[in-house]
């Protein structure tokens, strides 16, 4: 089997697709999709976010996280 053919489809930017150019730390319902079970913020290669916007989910998770919209960790151990 080739190269091409093991290779998954490219993952594309969702905040590119719906053209957000500002990520709102106040859309919890959106952030929580980028974050773990474990309240860890997922990389890029998971996600498949942009570098630009990927930067901007962390700013505005870790500001969600300050005020009390998100956890910064989940109560199971």
């Amino acid at each position: 089997m080739s190269d091409f053919a093991r290779r998954r489809p490219r993952k594309v930017c969702n905040f590119c697709l719906e053209r957000i150019v500002n990520v709102d730390h106040k859309e919890v319902a959106r952030l929580r999709r980028y974050i773990s079970e474990r309240g860890k913020i997922l990389p890029r290669r998971v996600t498949g976010t942009c570098a630009l916007h990927q930067r901007r989910l962390t700013v505005a998770l870790k500001r969600a996280r300050h005020m009390a919209l998100l956890p910064f960790s989940s109560d199971q151990h």
